[in-house]
């Protein structure tokens, strides 16, 4: 029985070094997306530095709001969240036409606080994970100090906010480590919910 456990033991850390699960600190893995490259989506809470050159009166560091806006002089209002940096420039560059000649705009995420997940049920450490990469069930799972002895890892719900509708998807992390469904090893999306049952 105890040689059983041990394979079955030595078979899901082979499983997760094939994953490339190497967590130098929390919420920091391989494949990291930083803040200022064509993959980053800005979000709520998100610090960003609007830098408009000969400008410093238009210059500004400004969080973004829970609704998605931030406010900068003469353009007031204006949406940044869901945007990369790059595609933000693009937008206060035009607006910015209608008061300057040539604006020359850069955006550069200072803080990037957006991108986190909820935990909660039979884990060892529930709360709210802040991430800094692309992060799997399986990632998180492990960063939550794994399952609690009256976990079912069976039947974990991940709730998730798409186009205004609540979405539950059920994850088996059990095939997952099995190897038997990796594809249920989704990627986690900022503002999702993991439920352990």
């Amino acid at each position: 029985m105890k040689k059983i456990f041990l394979i079955s033991i030595i078979g899901s850390l082979v499983f997760f070094h094939s994953l490339a699960f190497s967590q130098q600190e929390k919420g920091i893995f391989i494949k990291e997306i930083k803040a200022d490259s064509s993959d980053y989506i800005i979000g709520p809470e998100d610090v960003l530095h609007i830098h408009v050159w000969k400008e410093d009166s238009l210059t500004r560091t400004v969080q973004v709001r829970m609704d998605g806006n931030i406010s900068l002089p003469l353009i007031d209002e204006t949406m940044a969240a869901g945007l990369t940096p790059l595609k933000l420039k693009e937008v206060l560059i035009e607006k910015l036409k209608n008061f300057l000649d040539i604006p020359n705009v850069s955006v550069i995420v200072t803080e990037a606080n957006s991108y986190k997940v909820f935990i909660s049920g039979q884990v060892r450490t529930p709360g709210v994970y802040r991430l800094r990469s692309e992060t799997s069930i399986a990632q998180i799972i492990s960063m939550a100090g794994g399952f609690t002895e009256w976990a079912n890892p069976k039947k974990i719900i991940i709730l998730r906010k798409e186009n205004g509708k609540e979405n539950r998807i059920i994850v088996n992390y059990k095939k997952i480590v099995q190897g038997e469904d990796l594809s249920a090893n989704i990627t986690l999306k900022p503002g999702d919910t993991i439920i352990v049952p």
